[in-house]
């Protein structure tokens, strides 16, 4: 008996330029995706469905952030909105912290003193109800970084709920995953609140465990975030500050207020306010309030001595809408200087060059803590020892933004929707503004050292049932090499628009990778699947090889295409005179007719010496067969 995770066709009418554009579809499509579509939840077009639904929550918290003891308190309210035509029976909390919580799974070693009880909570009411989370009967089940709160009154269909939670939890000291403290008075917090699970069309809740190695996945919602932290002590934060004028000393007040308006980096903050002692507000403890509207997650840092430089850049030409780019750092940090300027020009490129759609959050702080690590409207990056480092890691966390926020990608089943992006989009920014370095190249070699080995599995194998290069590749390597071939197939314009579709349709719900395929198809107007099937679902991989031999006043030449994946074809000669220059270039769709090799005769005024196939942008597991000399 078939099923229908085995290959089904589908024929769908696609309206692409006002005209209809029949597609059949080889790729598989699981079982609960099809169910999906059945639902009218999700289309064959690449469309959310007429069914389409999602939910959203509101938070209002108030937390404080205890430097000496890097405790954080906390008490929230959230309203949950069940949109679904779903009955829930019981609510899903996520409880990040709870990684670091003994006895829970984690997918790397942690320090032991960074070993805690996990979230610890005064108080959980629902719907007007106490809960307990004491283990007791009827009290909340506590499973990994999951809270199961069962719900004595199922909460219907279209319905809202409010929860009640009074929490704290302990700040890991050296453990720094994505988060942490980086020194006694330095911290950045995210992966911190009680925050309730995504519940979607396609899996129900979403009850996959934070272990450390892959991201999250949540719902658009509304903050209202009121952070208290002592005196002297900044704070940058996810949203807008709604109350700087209060939190700030007058004078750093007023260069906040004219960076907020410059087209030219202001330096809001040095270390010589620090010395005079006029960097905020005197009073022993300040609250900093943030709002933060449609948005996936919060994060904040805070320090009581880093510098601040910041400035304004018009990110939507036509309304005028701009954003507020700065950069919050270490004295020490020499490379961080240039920061906010980077930060700046990345979210320039972005707006109106790739992906070309202006930069949707009214505001950007890249913070200088460890690593590199994205939230809404925040980046948590290590200082790098040379420029290439910096513009790298600042554009590749910045261009997060699009990929998996603005998109609201699930980044726990499908990282390479979210970092594969990330590792393309910056590809020419990256290329013009750090002389010397190409990006396509490393990103190249990388692929190339782990594509068909064992460890190189299909990206649309679930991430987080993958670790170590097995992830990295996955997520990183092979998606941003066939997002970069397929923008060259289909030319720049082509491509964009396109992407354009794509994120049009999706911006702000929840796509999974057959919206992604489906929308290219329907937007590009012809059928990609023999594109996205070797690079996406199956374990092709990069290896071509040349055979050649002269013949007259020319070569004939093949190409084969050993390991299957779809890829450029270059062909470079190397001359008697000493002149080189290639002579046949080819996009990955010389592959479309499923051929498995390409012969041609290519004629040549002198005489050749040397054929070379391939360049250092293009991946291949092989290179020991892409060059024929001949004596």
């Amino acid at each position: 008996m078939k099923t229908k995770l085995a290959s089904i066709y589908f024929f769908v009418a696609l309206f692409v330029n006002g005209s209809i554009f029949p597609q059949n579809t080889s790729l598989n499509i699981p079982v609960n995706i099809q169910k999906a579509i059945d639902r009218g939840t999700r289309s064959l077009d690449g469309r959310p469905g007429p069914n389409y639904w999602q939910n959203k929550a509101e938070y209002k918290i108030k937390a404080e952030l205890a430097p000496k003891t890097r405790i954080v308190t906390g008490e929230e309210t959230i309203f949950y909105y069940n949109n679904s035509p779903d009955t829930l029976k019981q609510l899903v909390i996520k409880i990040l912290p709870d990684l670091f919580r003994r006895g829970n799974m984690r997918d790397f070693q942690i320090y032991p003193n960074d070993l805690t009880d996990g979230v610890q909570f005064e108080k959980i009411i629902v719907d007007g109800g106490e809960i307990k989370a004491d283990g007791s009967k009827n009290a909340a089940r506590r499973d990994g970084t999951n809270l199961f709160i069962p719900l004595s009154k199922p909460m219907a269909s279209k319905s809202k709920m409010e929860l009640q939670l009074n929490w704290s939890f302990i700040i890991p000291k050296e453990s720094n995953v994505r988060m942490g403290t980086y020194d006694s008075t330095s911290f950045f917090v995210a992966y911190w609140f009680p925050q309730v699970a995504v519940y979607d069309d396609i899996d129900g809740w979403d009850n996959v465990n934070y272990t450390g190695h892959v991201e999250t996945y949540n719902d658009f919602s509304n903050y209202e975030v009121e952070l208290t932290v002592p005196k002297n002590f900044i704070v940058w934060g996810t949203g807008i500050l709604q109350n700087p004028k209060e939190v700030l000393a007058k004078e750093i007040f007023e260069r906040y207020k004219k960076a907020n308006g410059s087209d030219v980096v202001i330096k809001i903050v040095e270390e010589k306010d620090y010395k005079n002692g006029i960097v905020t507000a005197d009073s022993e403890k300040l609250t900093y309030k943030f709002k933060a509207d449609y948005v996936p997650d919060f994060a904040f840092a805070t320090s009581d001595h880093y510098l601040w430089d910041g400035s304004s850049l018009i990110v939507d030409k036509q309304s005028g809408r701009r954003t507020f780019i700065s950069a919050a750092y270490k004295k020490e940090s020499k490379d961080f200087y240039t920061v906010a300027i980077v930060a700046r020009k990345a979210i320039e490129s972005f707006s109106t060059h790739l992906p070309g759609i202006p930069f949707p959050y009214p505001q950007m702080t890249v913070f200088n803590g460890e690593g590199g690590m994205e939230f809404p409207m925040m980046v948590n990056d290590s200082s790098e020892p040379e420029l290439r480092g910096t513009v790298h890691l600042t554009s590749h966390e910045i261009s997060h933004t699009y990929f998996p926020f603005y998109m609201g990608i699930n980044e726990r089943k499908y990282a390479w929707m979210d970092e594969g992006w990330a590792t393309m989009l910056p590809f020419d920014f990256q290329t013009a503004n750090a002389p010397g370095y190409d990006p396509r190249t490393r990103n190249a070699q990388s692929f190339s050292e782990f594509a068909g080995n064992e460890q190189d599995v299909p990206p649309m194998v679930l991430s987080y049932l993958l670790r170590g290069s097995s992830y990295r590749t996955a997520s990183y390597r092979r998606p941003g090499a066939a997002y970069e071939f397929l923008r060259q197939m289909l030319g720049d314009e082509l491509f964009k628009k396109s992407l354009h579709e794509f994120m049009s349709r999706w911006n702000g719900k929840h796509p999974i990778p057959f919206d992604f395929f489906f929308s290219f198809n329907s937007a590009a107007g012809r059928n990609l699947d023999w594109y996205f099937n070797p690079w996406f679902f199956q374990t092709k991989y990069p290896d071509l090889s040349l055979a050649a031999k002269l013949s007259g006043n020319g070569a004939d030449v093949t190409i084969t295409n050993k390991g299957g994946l779809p890829l450029p074809v270059m062909l470079k000669f190397y001359y008697e005179d000493g002149t080189s220059g290639y002579v046949y270039e080819k996009n990955a769709d010389a592959w479309e007719k499923g051929n498995s090799s390409i012969t041609t005769f290519i004629k040549t005024k002198m005489k050749v010496n040397k054929i070379e196939l391939g360049e250092t942008q293009i991946p291949d597991v092989n290179l020991n067969d892409n060059i024929v000399e001949f004596k």
